[in-house]
């Protein structure tokens, strides 16, 4: 598939993966410009950390890194590895003499199914992460933060599929838009036809549409439906979406949360009470003036590719 590049955007994915615990971290930050950031809770599963200085009301008006990773909550951790890299390159809040990093970060379930309860992503891992990080040349797939990542777990985990970490860029005249996602989700994923492409099988391979189960009832499964002590409770899907557009404090939020409508149009089920989906956006202090609506419609079409090819490219 087509290799994304983001170097026009300013934006650099790094990451950190282990094969054996089916875990990972994934790193997305800027390259020296200062940048603006807002979110948009979608799920009702979240793990997350400094979500606050993202609020329009927060005193740092800024976003230094935004860290996606494995581990469930343990994986939060690992933040303090970008907050390492940050602090010996002197990205971050000024306060005098020294800086704070300013890093939101958010975790996916990944403990079960392919992957070991006790491997989590470290602080050492985010370091490399967030070192190795560039704006082409970075891997899709099963890395990263998507390592352990699988989709369509409503019939248990015999009939998921493997999830994974998409990115994509569009550029319309002088407005650019690039999206990187994680997708781990609970639902089957589709194309933008509609056609289910990873999601939730029975033993003869046929997709069962996950949305249509939840809302009639399940089939009898051949294999055991899912449950609490099964995959149903391993899902989430993070996305970080960035622009080059100059947005206020209020308008980065509402970029996140148009931006969300991806996740609608591609997961299905998206947001349920079993997922941890958050939607981040970034944009630059200085950049360029454009009405917020086409931005929005820009971010949609860009983060439905990342969470397309996150599934293709697993």
């Amino acid at each position: 598939m087509t290799e994304v590049d983001f170097t026009p955007l300013g934006l650099m994915v790094g990451h950190a993966t282990d094969r054996e615990g089916a875990t990972g971290v994934t790193v997305v930050r800027h390259t020296q410009s200062r940048w603006r950031g807002g979110y948009c809770i979608v799920g009702r599963a979240t793990g997350t950390r400094e979500l606050n200085a993202l609020s329009p009301t927060s005193l740092a008006d800024r976003v230094d890194a935004v860290m996606l990773t494995g581990g469930s909550a343990f994986g939060l951790d690992a933040a303090a590895g970008v907050m390492r890299w940050m602090e010996e390159n002197r990205r971050g809040h000024p306060m005098g003499d020294f800086v704070v990093p300013i890093v939101p970060a958010a975790v996916i379930f990944d403990l079960l199914p392919l992957g070991r309860p006790d491997a989590r992503p470290t602080p050492e891992m985010a370091y490399a992460a967030c070192d190795s990080a560039q704006a082409v040349g970075f891997r899709e797939g099963s890395v990263g933060a998507g390592t352990g990542a699988t989709v369509g777990k409503v019939g248990g985990r015999e009939g998921a599929m493997k999830g994974g970490v998409g990115c994509w860029f569009e550029q319309v005249d002088e407005l650019m838009v690039g999206a990187v996602a994680v997708v781990n989700a609970f639902g089957d994923v589709r194309d933008a036809n509609g056609a289910i492409i990873a999601g939730a099988r029975i033993p003869d391979g046929s997709f069962v549409d996950s949305a249509k189960i939840l809302a009639e009832g399940p089939p009898a499964f051949p294999a055991k439906p899912a449950t609490t002590e099964s995959p149903i409770s391993g899902n989430t899907t993070l996305a970080v979406v960035a622009t080059n557009a100059t947005l206020s404090r209020s308008a980065i939020c509402e970029l996140a949360q148009a931006a969300s409508a991806a996740l609608y149009r591609r997961i299905t089920p998206a947001g349920t009470s079993y997922d941890g989906d958050i939607v981040f956006s970034l944009c630059r202090h200085e950049g360029l003036n454009v009405p917020l609506v086409q931005v929005e419609a820009l971010a949609v079409r860009v983060l439905e590719m990342a969470i397309e090819r996150a599934v293709r490219l697993a």
